[in-house]
């Protein structure tokens, strides 16, 4: 046998026979069931969450013999990273797990550290899906992180879009996924399983900087629970959420097809129109049709949005750029174009 195909069985021997590890492969398999003759693509940092997810995905590529390809992008942000890349590429080679590195060489990312990270990794890995024609990326997301970002939003004041936090599968562009198997699990349960493969892991350091709000409220999310506000309360209204804006969501995507022209290079809105539905029906179009034009993973911020949707209300501007496109109010038409 060779060393290729014992490091997979030891991978399978040590899931088999642990019943938590068991558990969790059976319920990851399961949920990617759909994807089975896809091509994947596996977001990989080296920390702990993402080993265990390329870990689960190696033992699920063996036994369905699929196509999978694991890639960590490098940001280029702090002067260790090319090291740790390479670091992260020599734990995985043992478990036999090819990693693919992918360098950010054309952005300098100095503002919204974090933010601007996050879309040049996407970035990086949408092109690269497309060179490989793969269509669904993976990423070790888990419930504590979807906690996360519910507080942040929360703090933000968005709207139920925002508070119902991340999906299973979030669309990219018009052919590339998002997909998170990992979302109905705790980080403790992806760590769980990491200590049992792997004898380090890289550690961001930037997780423990307070500067970045996520960290400070992953210190805000122990305060609450030691104040009886837990977590299992938070992912249940999330869920709830979640449910009231898919009835929102089939709602606005009425209203949308009925009141906003799609041009070449222009959205026409009928303004005059959309006033007669709800506030929050408004701002979701007006979200969507930025969120669309501008070509953005993620929709412009809310209250950005209701500011604009408020001024012009109250007739007091007529022009305004969000999200790198510019929206005019003519009589009762809004035009929606990108920025010159």
């Amino acid at each position: 046998m060779n060393k290729k195909n014992s490091n997979v069985l030891n991978l399978k021997s040590i899931i088999k026979s642990n019943q938590k590890i068991s558990s969790i492969y059976s319920i990851f398999k399961n949920s990617l069931k759909p994807l089975y003759k896809k091509k994947l693509i596996v977001a990989v940092s080296g920390g702990p969450d993402s080993l265990c997810l390329a870990v689960l995905t190696k033992v699920l590529q063996s036994e369905k013999k699929m196509k999978v390809f694991f890639v960590l992008v490098d940001h280029a942000i702090r002067k260790n990273s090319k090291r740790e890349a390479i670091q992260a590429k020599k734990i995985l080679k043992k478990q036999n797990i090819s990693l693919t590195i992918l360098t950010n060489e054309d952005e300098k990312i100095e503002k919204n550290i974090q933010s601007n990270a996050r879309k040049i990794r996407y970035k990086l890995l949408s092109d690269f899906s497309r060179k490989v024609r793969a269509n669904h990326i993976l990423t070790a997301h888990h419930s504590d992180d979807q906690v996360e970002t519910f507080l942040i939003r929360l703090s933000r004041g968005s709207g139920v879009q925002g508070l119902s936090s991340m999906k299973f599968i979030t669309k990219l562009d018009k052919k590339i996924n998002l997909v998170r198997p990992l979302l109905d699990f705790k980080k403790k349960d992806l760590i769980f399983i990491t200590k049992k493969i792997f004898v380090k892991v890289i550690k961001d350091p930037s997780n423990n900087n307070p500067k970045y709000l996520r960290t400070r409220i992953r210190h805000l999310k122990k305060i609450l629970e030691k104040n009886g506000i837990h977590y299992d309360q938070v992912i249940k209204s999330i869920k709830n959420l979640a449910s009231a804006n898919e009835t929102l969501k089939t709602y606005t995507q009425k209203v949308f097809s009925l009141n906003v022209k799609k041009k070449p290079n222009e959205f026409i809105v009928n303004y005059k129109k959309l006033l007669l539905e709800s506030s929050e029906i408004q701002f979701k179009v007006i979200s969507e049709a930025i969120k669309i034009f501008s070509k953005s993973y993620y929709p412009p911020r809310s209250i950005k949005v209701l500011n604009i949707i408020k001024l012009l209300n109250l007739k007091k501007q007529k022009k305004f750029t969000l999200s790198r496109c510019l929206i005019t109010k003519t009589g009762n038409y809004l035009s929606i174009k990108k920025e010159a």
